[in-house]
């Protein structure tokens, strides 16, 4: 088996090739042997920072033994993660977003560096996931991802928790439904261990996405991080690579705008989250695909929400896991034509080979209320919608699913930071028919574009969920619901009309025309934007000042290599 990556630096001695560089090799464990296989990259984002990632490392020594076993050489090696749970409404959350540059910058350093042949990348939080296949894009050497699994949900009083249970427990118990006790107990037992947070939030939404998008094994998934089936999941996708560099299949082969379409299909079948946007969006522009905010749209025109999911919905990932998966999902699109059938995959099949044999879900509703049928959706459309109008020249995203209702008008009320939001939320000066509008949170003005789960949580612990809207140039976890609109571009910080709103300002926000409105004269608006000043820059040094300077709009990923 030939190498085409590897990096031998050869020196003639005696009529012979020598390759000092190997004498390095030996030295973490290659035998003769070794130099004749495929070097095989394993990098898995494990950590102890947060649950989601904790049990990465054994995901990991599977994988390498799936390699080593297919007759390759694995080659393990290790990237950060942070948690977005745990840094969620301070400071520390500016680095989110962030993550994901350098996650995909440090993956992509290593396998250049040291000439790797493929790569399995392994992850198991928001970040981290689209990070991964957007260095094996960028790569493009035969490769795959590994999902690391969604969490089990947590009990309290015979109700399944996780962690926007907790977000949203604060409200609650700032408007006095629940006591502290309560709440404590909630705090407790949401989080039972090792996983992704177990709703149809990001992780479990991106790891979807890849599985459709064809970059990770058929199940993969929805799988439980603590289970036999995510270790043979991993195993089996150390296998898959050295395959797949025996066929030649490279990731670009596979993340086509056909299979990027099958992605977003699958995305708004599944009620899934905003943040997939930026991030497929991000990874297209990796793999030098076009992909735009229209794209969205036009999809979600002819694709229904068929998921009863939380964050809006009822179930959790775990339930999903029980009913089947995501194959029999994929099955079933595929039967109504909203799939391309012909997608290449990481097993060497197309996408329709993949799921061939895929058994249906139980019927529903009695087998099973979770996947509703396609003559009884959700929503007809899709829950994803990109809004344009003055407030949001370049693009804005909401997700709204019916519940809250298509069409809201009310009366902004400003706040320059998320902490300001919130502090105004838990103390009552958010009443019902307010527009919140959390600005100078976007990729530049934050930098680095937080997430809004504190202020949509304590909104809905509140009982505000369907009197109260919200509107930031920042971004939403994918537990965030409620009749709110994020990404708002151009953002405040490079002169968006989302900086000149004033309290009291009318704003409406109607998700049947898809429009984003500030209700005031033109010759208004002008006045204000000639009388902006673009603010000076929050950070002056490290990664988030790099990142500021660098950041594309978000209505583009919100990416760092750009044009």
């Amino acid at each position: 088996m030939s190498s085409c990556n590897r990096n031998f630096s050869s020196i003639v001695v005696d009529g012979k090739d020598r390759a000092p560089n190997r004498s390095m090799l030996r030295a973490v464990g290659f035998e003769d042997e070794d130099f004749e296989k495929p070097q095989v990259a394993v990098c898995s984002a494990w950590s102890m920072v947060t649950p989601c990632n904790s049990h990465l490392d054994e995901l990991g020594k599977a994988s390498v033994e799936g390699v080593d076993g297919a007759g390759g050489k694995a080659v393990p090696f290790g990237t950060i993660t942070v948690s977005d749970g745990i840094s969620m409404g301070t400071p520390g959350m500016r680095y989110s977003l962030v993550s994901r540059e350098v996650i995909a910058d440090s993956i992509e350093t290593v396998v250049g560096a040291e000439g790797m042949d493929g790569l399995v990348a392994i992850g198991g939080c928001d970040k981290n996931m689209p990070a991964c296949v957007m260095a094996l894009a960028r790569m493009n050497r035969p490769g795959i991802f590994v999902y690391g699994g969604t969490i089990l949900p947590g009990i309290h009083k015979e109700k399944n928790l996780d962690i926007v249970s907790v977000f949203e427990a604060v409200g609650a118990h700032a408007s006095g439904q629940i006591d502290e006790e309560e709440l404590t107990h909630i705090e407790k037992k949401a989080i039972p261990g090792p996983g992704s947070c177990g709703g149809m939030y990001t992780a479990n939404t991106m790891s979807s996405a890849i599985e459709a998008l064809g970059m990770s094994l058929p199940d993969s998934s929805a799988q439980l991080a603590v289970s036999e089936d995510k270790k043979i999941d991993a195993k089996d996708a150390g296998a898959a690579v050295v395959n797949l560099i025996e066929k030649d299949i490279k990731p670009r082969d596979i993340m086509t705008r056909k299979a990027f379409e099958n992605a977003i299909t699958v995305v708004i079948t599944l009620g899934g989250s905003t943040n997939a946007v930026l991030h497929l969006l991000a990874m297209a522009h990796a793999a030098d695909v076009e992909l735009s905010l229209d794209d969205f749209t036009e999809i979600g025109k002819r694709v229904p929400v068929l998921c009863d999911l939380k964050p809006s919905g009822k179930y959790n990932m775990s339930h999903f896991v029980r009913i089947g998966g995501l194959r029999p999902l994929l099955k079933t699109l595929l039967e109504e034509g909203l799939l391309h059938a012909d997608c290449m995959t990481v097993t060497g099949k197309t996408l329709a080979e993949n799921v061939a044999n895929a058994e249906p879900y139980a019927p529903y509703p009695n087998g099973q209320d979770l996947v509703r049928p396609f003559n009884d959706p959700i929503k007809l459309d899709s829950h994803l919608r990109i809004l344009y109008g003055n407030l949001a020249a370049d693009g804005a995203v909401a997700k709204i699913t019916g519940k809250e209702g298509l069409k809201f008008s009310g009366k902004a009320i400003v706040y320059e930071s998320e902490e300001a939001s919130l502090k105004g939320i838990l103390g009552g000066e958010v009443e019902a028919g307010h527009v919140v509008v959390i600005r100078n949170e976007g990729p530049v003005g934050g930098p680095g574009m937080r997430e809004m789960l504190s202020p949509t949580g304590a909104i809905m612990g509140k009982g505000l969920g369907k009197e109260v809207a919200l509107i930031t140039d920042g971004r939403f976890s994918g537990g965030s619901h409620g009749f709110v609109v994020g990404h708002v571009t151009p953002e405040a910080a490079v002169g968006g009309l989302i900086g000149l709103v004033q309290n009291g300002d009318p704003i409406t926000i109607d998700a049947e025309n898809n429009q984003l409105t500030l209700d005031l004269p033109e010759d208004e608006i002008e006045q204000r934007k000639s009388s902006w000043i673009q603010p000076e820059p929050k950070e002056k040094r490290g990664v988030l000042s790099k990142y500021a300077k660098l950041v594309s709009s978000a209505s583009l990923g919100a990416i760092t290599d750009g044009d």
